[in-house]
């Protein structure tokens, strides 16, 4: 007899564990399907060379919902993340630099090496952006409204919609601004010196295929604030064995509540009975019967690759051709000698420890764009470098260090033709070179390195156009229309199929949020009054 499963899991990343453990805990029998040979979809530790050890994609913590890590008991499972002590570190094109973060009070200091303004004007634009990230975050764990949903729509609009209409007519402006305006003409109307705004400016492209000038980019920038470390609203920080640490803790907590992890298991489609999604059939010609199909990859993969002819409205499929990704993403690893050695600060300090940004102005990140545009690659690349091996010795050899090179803006796909398996290597040095114009010895201290360009991301992670955030986080695809208006509550666009990945509310990032929301919608449906009012 076919063995039958409650829920079939397109994916083993974060939010497919997540949703996979929600389930489990309610008493449903789970199964996830993997392609990869590892769980934890971008949020893995892999060996790039030998005895080097890193975050290989997703690298750094901040966005992942504290409720989730309780409910998981992740702590109990060696969860820990260690905080940057500042945030950011900019060295600037005239041989000086900038610090971000430490604290309001070490943050003004900073500042008024550039502007006295900008240091007086600081503690308001935080409170201007810790409001709305409140909202956001209030938001982050709740369904949105889907339209088409009836009443309950109306209802759940009204609920959501109450914290909002509750802030002061000034801050709902600031609302207004951080989710229609370009990042550049958010922080013109507060700060003065470049490399100030630059410092706050470059969130704004963090995986956003943009320039900083684009309308809508200073939500992204927004996005990437509403998180928190330890309790630390705002914090970044490095989980100590690596990304892969915390998927890996994932996994054992829902084994352990019977949840079946297939490794090594493509899905070739989604198989449907009498219109409604009945399982999945894998490559290997398996085919696993479940009464919902939970979708934990991207909505582009989903819909493109895993239904056949005829499965789905035309007008669905329409719409979904429309559906934009690429984040503009090129990652790189490297295994160092030896520690980077910067003209502006040369010797090992804290700024080792930090988010070390190659971006010194919004105009240098507008050209980074106008580059990627004309020619596929920045001439001058936007560069984030972390250095986990500072404070995780799991990662490297003893004196020596893996470096994270997280780089935008590099075009999903090159213009005349070209192709990033061909090109990769030119634009990996063009990235070394960016670093090495601020670290003289970077190149000569490298031993290994692994490159991803956009190709290699979709390749490896599965990730269409290699987008990070499994689709932009642009005005016409954020909240109920996340992946599209009327499928915005977690629902595909055929019984019994429910989509539980960052192509869902509230978008990309390592959260757990569409995953833990995505399972209270599938529980629901079970219950009496989500079969009345759903």
């Amino acid at each position: 007899m076919t063995k039958k499963y409650d829920a079939v899991i397109i994916g083993a990343g974060h939010n497919g564990l997540v949703c996979a453990f929600y389930l489990a805990q309610a008493g449903l029998k789970v199964r996830i399907v993997e392609r990869r040979d590892i769980v934890g979809g971008a949020a893995v530790t892999e060996e790039f060379h030998p005895g080097f050890r890193n975050s290989v994609a997703s690298y750094t913590v901040s966005l992942l919902q504290p409720q989730v890590i309780r409910d998981m008991k992740l702590e109990a499972e060696g969860y820990r993340v260690i905080e940057r002590p500042i945030s950011n570190f900019l060295p600037q094109e005239d041989g000086g630099y900038l610090k971000l973060g430490g604290g309001l009070e070490r943050t003004q200091e900073e500042f008024r090496r550039f502007s006295k303004h900008d240091a007086d004007a600081l503690p308001d634009y935080y409170d201007s952006l810790e409001v709305v990230a409140d909202v956001l975050r209030d938001l982050a764990m709740k369904t949105p409204p889907n339209l088409g949903g009836g009443i309950k729509t109306l209802i759940d609009a009204a609920l959501q919609g109450r914290k909002l209409a509750g802030l002061s007519l000034e801050r709902q402006r600031d609302v207004l601004d951080l989710f229609t305006k370009s990042a550049r003409t958010l922080l013109d109307s507060w700060f003065e010196s470049e490399a100030v705004k630059a410092a706050f400016g470059f969130d704004a492209v963090v995986g956003n295929y943009a320039s900083p000038d684009t309308p809508g980019s200073a939500y992204v920038l927004l996005h990437h604030v509403f998180g928190e470390v330890n309790g630390k609203k705002g914090a970044w920080g490095h989980s100590i064995g690596g990304m892969g640490a915390i998927t890996q803790a994932m996994a054992r907590v829902v084994t352990a509540l019977g949840v079946e992890i297939s490794l090594e298991a493509p899905v070739a489609r989604v198989l449907l009975n009498g219109g409604k999604a009945a399982g999945v059939k894998l490559v290997s010609g398996e085919e696993v019967i479940a009464d919902r199909v939970i979708s934990n990859v991207g909505p582009k993969i989903l819909y493109d690759q895993m239904f056949d002819e005829g499965d789905l409205a035309p007008e669905f499929k329409r719409r979904m051709k429309g559906f934009k990704v690429g984040s503009g993403t090129f990652r790189m690893n490297v295994a160092l000698s030896e520690l980077p050695k910067f003209t502006c600060l040369p010797e090992p300090g804290e700024h080792h420890q930090s988010g070390i940004i190659i971006a010194p102005t919004l105009d240098y990140m507008d050209q980074a764009f106008i580059d990627a545009k004309a020619y596929g690659w920045s001439k001058k690349p936007i560069v984030e470098m972390l250095i986990p091996s500072i404070i995780d010795d799991s990662l490297a050899p003893p004196g020596q260090h893996v470096a994270s090179l997280f780089c935008q803006q590099f075009a999903p796909v090159l213009p005349d033709g070209r192709d990033w398996d061909a090109e990769e290597g030119k634009a990996a040095d063009t990235i070394i070179d960016t670093v090495e114009a601020h670290a003289p010895g970077f190149r000569a201290s490298i031993l290994g390195q692994q490159v991803l360009s956009p190709k290699g991301l979709e390749r490896k992670f599965n990730l269409a156009g290699g987008d990070i955030m499994h689709g932009n986080m642009s005005l016409d695809q954020l909240w109920s229309a996340r992946p599209m208006l009327g499928h915005g509550a977690y629902r595909g666009p055929v019984d019994g199929l429910y989509m539980c990945g960052a192509g869902s509310h509230p978008g990309g990032g390592v959260t757990g949020a569409p995953g833990h929301n995505c399972a209270q919608e599938v529980l629901a449906d079970r219950s009496f009054f989500g079969r009345i009012f759903g």
